[in-house]
């Protein structure tokens, strides 16, 4: 199937039969990605009476309780919600769920105390203002042990607050980003990227979301994509999710209706 879908003055083409997926799949136990601590995904099937929810274990039908820290294992979406005193959920902060998104591929700097960042100067020249609704940043290094890391402890790349402000300032909505937080893993509490994306509590952005462990393989060129960003209806701070992107093509009306 293909679209046609204006952003601004321009027109742009589709194929919605080619997403090319960027989350990470969720997996019961120990072999998947995981970080801050966070017991791993469990799933168990439900036993009642003579009733058990697994067809291996003879059960009628596949019936399982799931436990699962969407912070701390796979892709996830988050709101405002996370860091504020007030209820924010994420089935009420997104509303819509398609977007004009640039994919950004960016090379950490290493600073004195062995922190790997993300600065302003690092990103500004890849994103105009207005340019995008989303932005999805990609990392370097970027192995595909990324699909199954273990960031506890590590003090993983984090994305400086400065750099955070920029891309507020260009308009960007969606912050979607390979790594287990925008914020360094021990820090306080200051959380300054967070803060610094929502706007809070000054002139909080409540319909604006981070998205933190997904991943972009190498052959996913940089560039702009249309990105389909679905969430549970979770009436709390955050959901797992499923980022997708498309190829666009830029069309011409007039040719495309003579």
């Amino acid at each position: 199937m293909k679209i046609l879908f204006k952003k601004g003055r321009q027109t742009y083409q589709a194929d919605l039969s080619k997403p090319i997926d960027i989350s990470i799949p969720l997996k019961v136990g120990d072999g998947t990605v995981n970080c801050f601590y966070a017991p791993f995904m469990e799933a168990a099937p439900v036993v009642a009476g003579d009733f058990i929810g697994s067809t291996q274990a003879g059960g009628p039908v596949n019936f399982l309780n799931v436990k699962i820290n969407p912070h701390g294992n796979g892709t996830h979406t988050e709101c405002v919600g996370h860091i504020a005193k007030e209820k924010y959920t994420i089935n009420k902060a997104l509303r819509e769920f398609h977007f004009l998104a640039k994919v950004v591929t960016v090379v950490p700097t290493k600073i004195e105390n062995g922190d790997q960042v993300i600065f302003k100067d690092q990103i500004e020249s890849s994103i105009k203002k207005n340019e995008v609704d989303a932005i999805v940043i990609r990392t370097i290094p970027n192995h595909n042990d990324k699909l199954k890391r273990h960031y506890s402890g590590t003090n993983p790349t984090y994305l400086h607050h400065e750099a955070t402000q920029h891309l507020v300032d260009c308009g960007v909505k969606h912050l979607l980003i390979d790594l287990p937080s925008v914020d360094r893993e021990e820090d306080g509490g200051a959380l300054l990227s967070h803060h610094a994306f929502w706007q809070y509590p000054e002139a909080t952005r409540e319909d604006c979301t981070i998205s933190e462990l997904i991943y972009v393989k190498d052959e996913i060129k940089d560039g702009i994509y249309l990105l389909h960003l679905s969430v549970a209806s979770f009436e709390i701070d955050v959901s797992p999710s499923k980022p997708v992107l498309y190829k666009i093509n830029p069309i011409d009306l007039s040719r495309l209706i003579k």
